[in-house]
C-alpha cells in the first residue's frame, strides 16, 4: 500500500487483516487436522483451489513419507519452491477466474492421477474455492467455449452461487460429487476449505466433495467464522470493542457499502466486522478492480470528511475478482486524495474500475496468494486520530 499518510488506525487494520488470513493459513489448519493421523498406509493427495499449495504442503508436513505421490491444481502464481521440490508432487496450474485450456489440462491430468491409483489404497481430496475453474473434464459435447461463455455470464450477471453451482455440474463430468468416484475401490476422504455459506460440501468447489461421491468422510478445516473469530480476539486483547454483523454480507458491493457505513456511523466506536461475498453487475469493458475494492471505494464516498471512519475490505485469498490486489482501506480523506489524482469516484463505480482510482488514492492493499480462501473480510473502524481532533 502507498500513497496514502500514516496513520496508525490503517497498521491496526493491517495487523487484524494479518490475523484472520493467519487463523485460516491452509498449511497450519491441514497440518493440525491430520497431526493425529496414525494410518501406515500410503497416501495419494489431490489438492486443488487457490489454497490447494498451502493445503497440500500442510499435508507433506503431517503425512512424511506417507505422502507418496500427489498432484496439485492451483492458479498459476500459487506454487511454492517448496512444494515445487518435492519429487513427489505434480504441480498443475488452472485458469481463473475463467476456465481455459489450462483448467481442461489439469483436468486430464486428474483422469490420468485418479486411474493410476491403486485399489484399495488411501486418497485424500483437498479441495478450496476457486476449483471450479481450475480444473475441469467437460461432459460429452461441451466445449471450453461453453465453459467460458457460462463463467463469464456469471461474472457479470451476479447470480447466486447455488444457481451457478447446479449450471456448471450440468456441463462437467467432476462436479456435484463426481470426483471422488474417479479413484475406484479407493479409500477416499476429504478436507475442505469452505468460503460458502454454511459450509456445504455440496456447494465448494461446485460440489467436488459433494455427498453423492464416494467418499468417506469430509472434514471442514478452515471457514469464515474462524477469520472473523481471530479478528474478534486480536481486536478485544488490544482494548477494541468489537460488534460482529449478524449476517455474511451478500448482494449488491454497494448496497453493501451503504450498509456497513450506515451502521458504522450510528454504533458505538471500536471495530465492526462482516465477512461474505458482495456482487458487481459489470459493464462490456470491465476496469481494474474487484468486488472488494468496489465496495471500498462506493464507502470512500460515504464517509469522505469523517476523520474518524476507516473501512478495510479485501479478499483472504489475496486477490479481488480477477485484480492482482487484495481490497483495499479507505479513510474519510480517500476521496480528496483520488480527485486530486483526476479520478471521479462516480465515474470509476459505473466503469467497474475502482482499482485504478483507489491506488491513485494510495489505499490498495497487495499481499500475493495468500494460502487460503474462506471469502471477504470487512472491518469498520470508528476511532479518533490518535491525541487529536475528530471532524
Amino acid at each position: 500500500m502507498t500513497g496514502a499518510p500514516a496513520d496508525p488506525r490503517r497498521e491496526l487494520l493491517l495487523h487484524l487483516y494479518g490475523t484472520a488470513l493467519f487463523a485460516v493459513d491452509g498449511r497450519r489448519r491441514v497440518r493440525a487436522a491430520l497431526a493425529a493421523d496414525q494410518d501406515p498406509r500410503s497416501v495419494s493427495v489431490l489438492a486443488v483451489g487457490k489454497a490447494a499449495a498451502s493445503m497440500a504442503q500442510g499435508a507433506l508436513d503431517a503425512l512424511g513419507d506417507r505422502l507418496a505421490r500427489g498432484l496439485v491444481i492451483v492458479p498459476e502464481d500459487g506454487f511454492s519452491d517448496e512444494l515445487r521440490a518435492c519429487p513427489r508432487i505434480a504441480c498443475q496450474a488452472g485458469g481463473h477466474p475463467v476456465p481455459d485450456e489450462r483448467s481442461l489440462a489439469a483436468g486430464s491430468a486428474t483422469l490420468a492421477f485418479a486411474s493410476a491409483t491403486p485399489a484399495g489404497s488411501r486418497v485424500l481430496l483437498l479441495v478450496s474455492g476457486g476449483a471450479s475453474a481450475l480444473m475441469e473434464v467437460p461432459a460429452p459435447g461441451v466445449t471450453l467455449g461453453d465453459l467460458q461463455r457460462l463463467n463469464e455470464w456469471a461474472l457479470s450477471a451476479a447470480i447466486d452461487i447455488t444457481t451457478l453451482n447446479a449450471r456448471r455440474a450440468a456441463l462437467s463430468l467432476v462436479k456435484a460429487g463426481r470426483l471422488p468416484g474417479l479413484f475406484r475401490d479407493a479409500d477416499v476422504e476429504g478436507l475442505m476449505i469452505s468460503d460458502v455459506p454454511g459450509d456445504d460440501p455440496d456447494i465448494v468447489g461446485s460440489g467436488l466433495l459433494a455427498a453423492a461421491g464416494a467418499i468417506r468422510s469430509v472434514t471442514l478445516v478452515a471457514c469464515l467464522d474462524d477469520a472473523l473469530d481471530g479478528v474478534e480476539c486480536a481486536a478485544r486483547l488490544r482494548g477494541l470493542a468489537v460488534r460482529r454483523g449478524p449476517e455474511r454480507l451478500a448482494g449488491d458491493a454497494e448496497a453493501a457499502a451503504r450498509r456497513v457505513c450506515h451502521e458504522l456511523a450510528v454504533g458505538p466506536p471500536g471495530l465492526q466486522l462482516w465477512g461474505g461475498e458482495t456482487v458487481v453487475r459489470l459493464p462490456a469493458r470491465p476496469g481494474r478492480g474487484g468486488r472488494c475494492q468496489h465496495l471500498a471505494l462506493a464507502a470512500a464516498r460515504q464517509i469522505s470528511g469523517h476523520a474518524q471512519l476507516l473501512i478495510l475490505a479485501a479478499g483472504t485469498d489475496g486477490r479481488d475478482g480477477a485484480s492482482e490486489d487484495a481490497g483495499a482501506i479507505v479513510d474519510g480523506d480517500t476521496l480528496a486524495r483520488a480527485q486530486d489524482a483526476g479520478f471521479d469516484a462516480a465515474q470509476s463505480l459505473a466503469a467497474a474500475d475502482s482499482g485504478s482510482a483507489l491506488e491513485a488514492a494510495g489505499d490498495l492493499i497487495y499481499t500475493g496468494p495468500t494460502g487460503t480462501n474462506v471469502g471477504d473480510l470487512v472491518m469498520a473502524l470508528r476511532m479518533p486520530l490518535p491525541g487529536g481532533h475528530v471532524k
